[in-house]
């Protein structure tokens, strides 16, 4: 069975500026799901189950490609370990959403969902996500969580999950200069960095390509600190 990591940088769903990636992650949703219809969870954790951002999901995956779409709350919510390993379980793919990526992995260990979520993509359900869903899979995260927190005025590197070997940044349209000196201030060797309306996709935890909605992804490497950009 393939692990599938899909890592997207950045974008609009509800103004479809990441449609041909939707459509391609879709696309291997049905394959996975096989006869039956396939089922997307989409995660809002980040966002604090911010609701239009799953409606929008919803909208997207339902009425565009006649995918089941659900929902895993955890703010302000009971939900029980059964309920949640009940939704996991159906998934054919899981779309994690945008927002404050500390907050999200926080909450996530509190509620033991970190082992639940790598248990899935052990066994072939897709793992995917915007932003600080693409991100959180990585050894290391360039992350602006304290910036939203208003902690600091400066995007930060943090641990992530560690199922992907290697750095990432999502949007690096807006992000390059900083990611730059990140890399060099940090003696960082290399830094995945999408763009928004990108995306890079994992297979088996090997980088296999990119795709683009309109966007670009990179591999920024450090050689002595002259970082020069790969296009992925």
């Amino acid at each position: 069975m393939e692990k599938r990591i899909i890592a997207i940088g950045g974008g609009d769903m509800k103004e479809k500026t990441t449609i041909k990636i939707d459509e391609y992650i879709a696309n291997l949703a049905k394959e996975h799901a096989g006869d039956k219809r396939a089922y997307g969870l989409y995660i809002g954790t980040a966002s604090h189950d911010f609701m239009p951002a799953f409606n929008t999901f919803r909208k997207t995956y339902t009425s565009v490609f006649d995918i089941k779409a659900d929902c895993l709350l955890l703010e302000n919510v009971e939900t029980s370990d059964e309920r949640i390993d009940e939704k996991i379980s159906k998934a054919d793919f899981i779309y994690v959403g945008g927002g404050d990526t500390l907050y999200m992995l926080k909450k996530w260990k509190e509620r033991n969902l970190i082992d639940k979520l790598v248990s899935a993509y052990e066994r072939g359900v897709i793992l995917t996500g915007r932003s600080a869903g693409a991100i959180c899979w990585f050894e290391t995260m360039y992350t602006d969580s304290e910036i939203m927190n208003g902690e600091s005025e400066e995007y930060k590197l943090y641990s992530g999950l560690g199922v992907l070997k290697g750095a990432c940044s999502p949007h690096f349209n807006l992000r390059e200069k900083d990611l730059t000196e990140a890399i060099k201030n940090n003696s960082i060797p290399s830094v995945y960095a999408i763009e928004d309306n990108s995306a890079i996709e994992f297979i088996n935890g090997e980088y296999t390509k990119s795709i683009s909605s309109g966007g670009q992804s990179y591999l920024l490497v450090n050689d002595n600190g002259n970082v020069h950009k790969k296009i992925l």
